[in-house]
C-alpha cells in the first residue's frame, strides 16, 4: 500500500509508526508545515516527507487525513482535482461528517471516517470506522490498516459521536479509575510506584480476561466474590456511593457536551 498521512502531528505520527512497525506499507509520505519532527521516521527507508500535500496525494493510494478540523476543507479543495478511483480517503477528524467531505470532493469517492484513541501509540487503539456508500468497498482495507494498531469496529456514522465519548474520552475515564485505585493502594501501605503498578496491571488483566475469554463482566465478578467476603463488601460499598451511576452519568454528560460542540 502506498500511504500518505496528511498533517502528520501527534496522531498522524502514531498511525505512521503503527503501520511501519508492522510492515503495513510499501511506501509512505508524510506532510507537515514543519518537517523537522518527521525526519526520525525516515529511518524506515520507505518514508519520505514533504510540505506539499499535492505531491503526497499524487504519489499515494491511501490518504489518511489527520489535520485540524478548520484546515480540512481548504486541504480537500487543494487536492480534489488529483483524486482518482485509486484513492481511498480516510478522515480521522472529529465532527467532520461524510456529507461535509462529499460537499467538497463529491460522493463518487471512497470516503471513510476513523475514530481511533490515544492508545494507538502503543498498538492498543479501539478504532471505530464508517463510510459513505462507495467507501463500503474499501472498508475491509481500512480495518486492516487500523487493526495493526489495535481493534476496529464498523458502526453507523450517527454513532460516531457516541463512539468518541466511549473510546476517545473513555481513555481518560479509565485513567481516572486507575488513578483512584492507585490512591487506594497508597492508603493501604504501598508506595506510589508500587500502587500504580498494581492498579494498571490489574486493569490490563481484567480487560484481557474479557477479550480473550469472550466472557461477561458479571460472570468474572461472580468468580471472585464469596459469601460475606471482602470483594462483595467492597463492590457493594462502591455501588452505595454511586460508582456505576456516576460513570453512566459522566458518559451521558460527555455525550451531551460533544453534541453541543457540534452544533456550534
Amino acid at each position: 500500500m502506498k500511504i500518505a498521512i496528511i498533517g502528520a502531528g501527534n496522531l498522524g505520527m502514531s498511525i505512521a509508526e503503527g503501520v511501519l512497525s508492522t510492515n503495513g506499507a510499501t511506501s509512505m509520505i508524510l506532510t507537515k508545515r514543519n518537517l523537522g519532527d518527521l525526519k526520525e521516521l525516515e529511518k524506515y527507508g520507505i518514508v519520505s516527507t514533504t510540505s506539499d500535500n499535492r505531491e503526497a496525494v499524487s504519489k499515494s493510494d491511501i490518504l489518511i487525513f489527520t489535520v485540524q478540523p478548520g484546515q480540512f476543507t481548504k486541504i480537500l479543495n487543494e487536492v480534489k482535482d488529483l483524486l482518482t478511483d485509486k484513492h481511498v480517503i480516510i478522515s480521522t477528524i472529529t465532527g467532520f461528517s461524510i456529507a461535509k467531505i462529499e460537499e467538497v470532493i463529491g460522493p463518487d469517492n471512497y470516503i471513510i471516517r476513523a475514530m481511533p484513541n490515544t492508545a494507538i501509540s502503543v498498538g492498543k487503539s479501539m478504532t471505530c470506522i464508517c463510510s459513505n456508500e462507495k467507501g463500503q468497498k474499501r472498508i475491509e482495507l481500512a480495518k486492516a490498516i487500523f487493526n495493526r494498531m489495535g481493534h476496529t469496529l464498523q458502526i453507523p456514522e450517527q454513532q460516531m459521536q457516541a463512539a468518541t465519548v466511549i473510546c476517545a474520552s473513555g481513555i481518560a475515564f479509565w485513567m481516572r479509575m486507575i488513578r483512584a485505585t492507585t490512591q487506594g493502594a497508597i492508603q493501604l501501605g504501598f508506595d506510589a510506584k508500587e500502587a500504580q503498578e498494581l492498579a494498571m496491571h490489574t486493569c490490563n488483566g481484567a480487560a484481557s480476561l474479557l477479550i480473550e475469554s469472550d466472557s461477561h463482566p458479571e460472570y468474572e465478578i461472580d468468580k471472585v466474590t464469596t459469601p460475606r467476603g471482602c470483594t462483595i463488601s467492597g463492590l457493594n460499598e462502591m455501588e452505595h456511593q454511586g460508582l456505576s451511576s456516576s460513570l453512566i452519568r459522566g458518559i451521558l454528560a460527555s455525550f451531551d457536551k460533544i453534541n453541543e460542540i457540534k452544533k456550534e
